[in-house]
């Protein structure tokens, strides 16, 4: 049988206090969500994880329930090379099943903050550079 390659394993990076947020869940909570995030650092996908409606593709959510209460983590894969989790909490929505407007502005704007730092901290070479040989 052959062997596949491993796969590189992406960085997390953390936006804002999702890691702390998500620290302070149950353990099973943690657990859970942690190895969805860990799939996505490999390239996979969990099979709960579903598209975040409103942000384009790249960005999902992972729904845990727990002692009849529903946490979320959003995170993105949209930017080559690393997965940013921009947001971690317990959905206690006033409408019913919609997420709260506050969760929801608060993933646009951390979504915001990941496209600057990944911009920033993964620069794109410049153009026409990238593979020359000048030898």
């Amino acid at each position: 049988m052959a062997r596949l390659p491993p796969q590189q394993e992406k960085p997390v990076h953390w936006v804002g206090s999702s890691k702390s947020d998500l620290l302070a869940l149950p353990p099973e909570v943690v657990s859970d969500m942690g190895y969805a995030l860990g799939l996505a650092q490999l390239g996979g996908k969990h099979p709960d994880a579903k598209p975040w409606k409103g942000e384009g593709p790249g960005v999902y959510e992972i729904v845990e329930r727990f002692n009849g209460d529903a946490y979320r983590g959003v995170y993105t894969v949209r930017f080559e090379g690393a997965v940013y989790v921009l947001h971690v909490f317990q959905k206690k929505s006033p409408s019913g099943i919609r997420t709260a407007q506050t969760d929801v502005d608060l993933v646009r704007e951390r979504l915001k903050r990941a496209r600057e730092h990944y911009e920033r901290k993964y620069p794109k070479p410049p153009a026409g550079k990238a593979g020359r040989y000048d030898g």
